[in-house]
């Protein structure tokens, strides 16, 4: 069964708690941590749900942040998190979202929407590797490869330079990866490149 997509309402909250928990298992508490943190400071732009049979299944979220150009900051977007029951995934709903949220990002007016995750999963649903396009990740802990961008209607040439991400993602230490894991994650993107 296709899911439906669908704004989050109010009464979605518990429910998308729940499947962030879940589909970040180990780090479930800490990915529900930021999303929680971000709406009270007023940085959510789109959290959407994917629904089965009146069920939460699915949910992508896109927050604030900024490009610090050259010329002046810049508002651009960043998506974050993307989940889904792990029952659930493999069935189209995570593609489904991500379409979802750049479309959304576009209709906002966002000249880029960047994240931090697969290039095999990514690069095949529209984003792009962000460094070679001018742009420079917020923490140099942040695996170069894993650094995506999906460059919307709104973004024009001049529009490069560093992300900054507000400081909600560096209180939940939350850029980048610390080591060991991003050495381990290091060396197999070097080896699957």
């Amino acid at each position: 069964m296709q899911p439906q997509i669908r704004d989050e309402r109010r009464d979605d909250a518990t429910a998308v708690l729940g499947v962030v928990r879940e589909a970040f298992g180990d780090e479930g508490d800490a990915v529900a941590s930021i999303w929680s943190a971000l709406r009270p400071l007023g940085l959510v732009r789109t959290s959407l749900v994917a629904e089965v049979a009146g069920r939460v299944v699915g949910h992508v979220g896109v927050s604030a942040c900024w490009l610090d150009a050259r010329r002046e900051l810049v508002d651009v977007l960043v998506l974050s998190p993307l989940a889904v029951l792990p029952a659930h995934q493999r069935s189209g709903t995570g593609t489904a979202l991500l379409a979802a949220a750049v479309e959304r990002a576009g209709a906002l007016g966002a000249p880029a929407l960047f994240l931090e995750g697969s290039p095999d999963y990514y690069g095949s649903r529209g984003f792009e590797h962000a460094s070679p396009l001018g742009f420079a990740p917020a923490s140099v802990r942040t695996p170069d490869r894993a650094f995506q961008v999906a460059r919307l209607a709104a973004l024009q040439d001049w529009m490069t330079g560093r992300l900054v991400y507000p400081d909600v993602w560096w209180r939940h230490d939350a850029a980048g990866l610390r080591d060991p894991v991003l050495a381990q994650l290091e060396e197999f993107l070097g080896r699957s490149s």
